[in-house]
This record gives structure tokens, C-alpha cells and sequence, in this order.
């Protein structure tokens, strides 16, 4: 059953109560990210998210650490563009004592100097461990290619001049002006008593502060941007991506884009995935993935491929975009990727943390509630029609964006710039 509760302050409360099972998830979602950080502040959502967890007023990190361990939870965080989310999943039975530690690290992080120091090395290994990753700083290259200087360009984890720099005072003037109730979103699914977690919660962040700051955060619509950008790098491959324009997270079409980026290289049945890998044995990995954001979004197909092949594997990426555009997909293809569709999302959603995950991007995203039903008709609704137009609205070849990373010759680079420009 399906509730919201919006306290005195602002803060949002949105529950599903599941009675069938034994664990319940309870997530803090605020709703700012990288986006919504100064060129200055990059990489501060990430580092607050960090820093909750390094000791409150009245435990130690070592004291967090342990509570959530004799309890048999899991808890944990994280950092996207446009949201900071911190969240524990435990036994029905812990729920008391989950809600007390998560309230406390999120409501009465001490941010401790010393701590800020020590965790200022954390994250720039982070930082480090991306540019070791090829397949993830390929893609953070291909986020900047394709978003230009608009905010989303720029990493999650920020860069090392930006945490140096940063001061506790930074900090908080940051948490002040974005950790606004208004913006806080939490949500609870699982089994719980709805009239007790009502109670607590009013009591806990029924007392959140209201912000002092008068800044009003301001975004605005990527405009998204083709083109190319070669990085030569010792790699035993070469590491791509081709980038289309997507769509935002509540678009209207959304199901028929999902449907188009499941057929193309979203499953291994997908057309990349079989005539790359299955049929030709050129890669190890080839996918599709989505990103959509609340005013714009992108499609982006990722391979890692040896040098000599590089050429070869584009031409077929691009034949199969190119049919999609021409000639769609057939009844067939559509009723296998709609029920693939179909019992991906029935099976993602048989946890307590995966509901919560939902309950609060259904808020997030249009401020309702979405059913399981709901979901399934709209699916259902999609039709060879609608991905068809939608494939030749989006696959659009002067918006083409294409990022590669590796051991890639001066004459490639030169021949797939003038092949792309």
C-alpha cells in the first residue's frame, strides 16, 4: 500500500508497505548532484556523501560501522548528476534502530576537519581509479564531448583541484544552500507499521532546518553536441563510444526509447551484442545504455575492441542503427523485447531496495505514484510504429557524438575525425 506524507518543513515522505516481506530500505534522497554544483564545487555532492559517514555528534565512523554490522544490514550511498542518496536495508525487526542511525549520520554529521583531510586522499584515489578504468573514463570523456560546458559535463567525483581546495567552511555553505527540505525526498519500502515509521519520522526530520541561504538553484536544459574526440592511450584496446541525443526521464516516448536501446544493445539478444560478439567474435563487450536526466538525456553505445578492428566494428554499429531507422523492427522482435522488458522489471522489483529506489524517482521525476499495473500497460502500449518514428527522430547522423580511448594510430584518429566531422 502506497502512502505520502509532506512534514511541516517541506521534506517528503513516500511508503510502500509490503507485508510478504521480511527486510525493509529506507533511502534519504536529496535532490541535487554534480549539475547543480559551481565549476568550484565540483565534486562536492560526492564528498558530502562521503563525509556522513565519517561520525556524528554521538558515534565514531568505527561506531557506524559496527551498529549497521550487528544488525545484518547493508548501508551505503551514492552520488549521481542530479541526486545524493543515502539509504540502510535491514530485517523488519532492526527498523528502530536503522532510522536512528541513518537519521543521525544524515542529520548530525559532525564534518570534522581532520576527517575532511583524511577523506580528501579517499576520493582523489577515486578520482585516480577512473582514469585507470578505460571503459569508465571513456565514458566520463564521452559525457564531456556530448554535454559541452553545461553542468552535467562535468565528473560526479569532481577533480583533484577542487578537493584540495575545498575548506569545511566550503562545505557547509554548500549543504546550506542545496540540502533544502523542499528537496528532500524519503522513502521507505517493505514491512514496517505505517502509523509508527509516520511518528518517528515527524519527530526525527520533522525538525530539519530550513536553509538560510537565499540562492535559488537554476537548471537548465543541456543542449546536446556531436562530434568526435580521440585520446591516445597505452591499452591493450581501444575503448569507444557513439552517442545519440536520448530523452529526459518522464518523456512521453520513454518506454518506446527503452524498447529501441533493449533491441540495439541493451540485453544479449540484443542486434550489437549478436553480431558482434556472437557472430563475428570482434569484442568482448558491446552494450547500449541510457541516461536520462529530469530536461534531457542521451543514448550511448560502449565497445572495447582491438585497434585493427576499430574501423570495422563502426561500420557495423552504424548498419544497425541505419536499419533501425529504415526499416524498425518487426511484431516479433517487439512482443520478445517487450516481455524481456516486462520480467526485468517484475524481477528488479522483488526487493525491498529496489521499491524504495522506485517510490522515490516516481516522486523525483513526476511527483506521483507509479503502479506495477501501470507500468506493465505502458509497455504493453508500445508499438513497431512508435519505436520506428522515435529511432528516426533520434538517430540522427550530424548529432552523432563519437569518444575513443586507447592505442589508436595518428592515421585513425585523422580518418575517423573526417568521417565524423
Amino acid at each position: 500500500m502506497y502512502r505520502k506524507l509532506i512534514l511541516d518543513n517541506g521534506i517528503r515522505l513516500v511508503t510502500e508497505r509490503i507485508p510478504t516481506l521480511k527486510s525493509v530500505t529506507v533511502g534519504i534522497w536529496v535532490n541535487t548532484g554534480s549539475r547543480d554544483e559551481s565549476p568550484a564545487e565540483a565534486g562536492y555532492s560526492h564528498f558530502i556523501e562521503h563525509m556522513f559517514f565519517k561520525g556524528t555528534a554521538t558515534r565514531s565512523a568505527t561506531d557506524i560501522s559496527r551498529e549497521i554490522d550487528s544488525l545484518g544490514g547493508e548501508m551505503n550511498a551514492f552520488t549521481t548528476r542530479e541526486t545524493t542518496t543515502f539509504y540502510v536495508k535491514v530485517l523488519d525487526q532492526h527498523l528502530p534502530k536503522a532510522l536512528d542511525l541513518l537519521s543521525d549520520l544524515f542529520l548530525r554529521s559532525r564534518l570534522g576537519r581532520n576527517e575532511m583531510e583524511k577523506e580528501k586522499q579517499v576520493v582523489l584515489e577515486e578520482i585516480r581509479m577512473v582514469q585507470d578504468d578505460p571503459e569508465d573514463l571513456v565514458q566520463e570523456l564521452h559525457t564531456k564531448l556530448v554535454m559541452g560546458r553545461h553542468p552535467l559535463s562535468r565528473p560526479i567525483l569532481g577533480y583533484e583541484s577542487t578537493i584540495v581546495r575545498m575548506s569545511r567552511s566550503n562545505l557547509l555553505d554548500y549543504l546550506d544552500a542545496h540540502y533544502r527540505p523542499e528537496e528532500i525526498v524519503v522513502a521507505v519500502a517493505g514491512n514496517f507499521d505505517p502509523y509508527q515509521l509516520e511518528k518517528t519520522m515527524a519527530r526525527t526530520f520533522g525538525r530539519y532546518r530550513k536553509s538560510s541561504s537565499n540562492m535559488h538553484r537554476k537548471r537548465w536544459p543541456p543542449e546536446l553536441q556531436g562530434g568526435v574526440m580521440m585520446k591516445q592511450k597505452q591499452l591493450e584496446q581501444v575503448h569507444i563510444c557513439v552517442g545519440f541525443e536520448g530523452v529526459e526521464a518522464g518523456h512521453k516516448d520513454r518506454y518506446a526509447v527503452y524498447a529501441l536501446n533493449a533491441v540495439l544493445g541493451g540485453s544479449v539478444s540484443s542486434r550489437l551484442f549478436q553480431e558482434v560478439r556472437e557472430k563475428r567474435g570482434l569484442s568482448y563487450s558491446i552494450y547500449s545504455f541510457l541516461s536520462g536526466y529530469s530536461d534531457g538525456g542521451t543514448i550511448t553505445v560502449y565497445v572495447g575492441i582491438r585497434a585493427r578492428e576499430v574501423e570495422r566494428v563502426l561500420d557495423l554499429v552504424h548498419r544497425e542503427i541505419r536499419k533501425l531507422t529504415r526499416h524498425g523492427l518487426d511484431g516479433h522482435e517487439l512482443k520478445r523485447t517487450k516481455d524481456q522488458m516486462k520480467g526485468s522489471l517484475m524481477l528488479s522489483l522483488e526487493s525491498s531496495h529496489s521499491r524504495m529506489n522506485k517510490l522515490a524517482k516516481d516522486e523525483l521525476i513526476a511527483g506521483t505514484h507509479t503502479t506495477l499495473e501501470d507500468l506493465m500497460m505502458e509497455i504493453d502500449g508500445v508499438t513497431e510504429q512508435q519505436v520506428f518514428h522515435t529511432a528516426q527522430r533520434l538517430f540522427v547522423n550530424d548529432r552523432i557524438a563519437l569518444t575513443g580511448l586507447g592505442p589508436l594510430s595518428s592515421r585513425q584518429v585523422r580518418e575517423l575525425s573526417a568521417s565524423f566531422s
